[in-house]
């Protein structure tokens, strides 16, 4: 079976690759020839020569999209600055790549392309910037390989479910919801002041922090209402359809809030 790391490191290889095509279809969309004078490397100038045919503003969409998410998860120390060369900050006065690259089409800025070459190449650097950190011997894999473990330990709630054990199965979603939710809150450097947090607690200080929107949230605490039905509430029994909401839920949760 394929794990996190692997497949990590297979769509960070791929979103590379297609950076490197980006970056030649922004040359080819700008002013060549005052890019080549004073941008580009030797490397550079290779590749770009190969993908002369390579387009930018067709493609960046979904690359900033993918690209975003793996930085999201793997570098997030990063995140703000690679938004930053994306869209001015709300209030602040600058470049809003997003307006004036992307949404114009073929674009020809003369000796001011610079700065729109510039602009992308710091994102593509972030990016690169990950894999470094991936094959480091000081990269943290905790989380990756939790989410492995919480794999493993969803299918054991399914099984459960499926021969009729609905508060075991209940039981065992709430702890990988407690746990991830934890490591959430440790990666982004949240405290929790609570001595014994649970689910509630966290799923607060997410929200408080603007990690989670509103809907998030609600959906977080009605998992924890269901969890508790199984832990706490013995007067009432579990439903296979509790259980199953349980598990999808728990499923959704570890793999979108980060």
């Amino acid at each position: 079976m394929e794990t996190n790391l692997t497949k990590y490191r297979k769509d960070l290889e791929r979103l590379i690759h297609e950076g490197y095509i980006l970056l030649a279809g922004l040359y080819n969309e700008l002013d060549a020839a005052y890019l080549q004078q004073h941008i580009l490397n030797s490397d550079d100038r290779k590749f770009i020569y190969q993908h002369k045919k390579a387009t930018f503003t067709d493609r960046y969409q979904i690359w900033y999209s993918e690209a975003y998410m793996l930085i999201q998860q793997l570098l997030p120390s990063r995140l703000d600055d690679f938004i930053s060369y994306y869209k001015k900050p709300k209030g602040k006065s600058g470049l809003d790549i997003s307006m004036i690259l992307i949404d114009t089409g073929r674009v020809n800025f003369g000796s001011a392309g610079e700065i729109y070459f510039k602009l992308y190449q710091q994102q593509f650097l972030i990016l690169k910037a990950v894999a470094t950190r991936f094959e480091s011997s000081l990269y943290d894999i905790k989380q990756i390989l939790h989410a492995d473990v919480f794999n493993s330990e969803i299918d054991s709630a399914r099984e459960l479910c499926k021969k009729g054990f609905y508060r075991a199965a209940g039981a065992i979603c709430g702890v990988i919801i407690e746990t991830h939710l934890s490591e959430v809150c440790m990666q982004r450097q949240i405290k929790v002041t609570k001595k014994n947090p649970g689910i509630n607690d966290y799923n607060e200080q997410l929200k408080s922090n603007d990690v989670i929107d509103i809907p998030a949230w609600r959906n977080i605490q009605r998992l924890a209402d269901l969890r508790n039905m199984c832990d706490h509430h013995k007067d009432v029994e579990p439903t296979k359809d509790n259980i199953e909401e349980l598990i999808a839920g728990t499923d959704k949760t570890v793999k979108t809030v980060f």
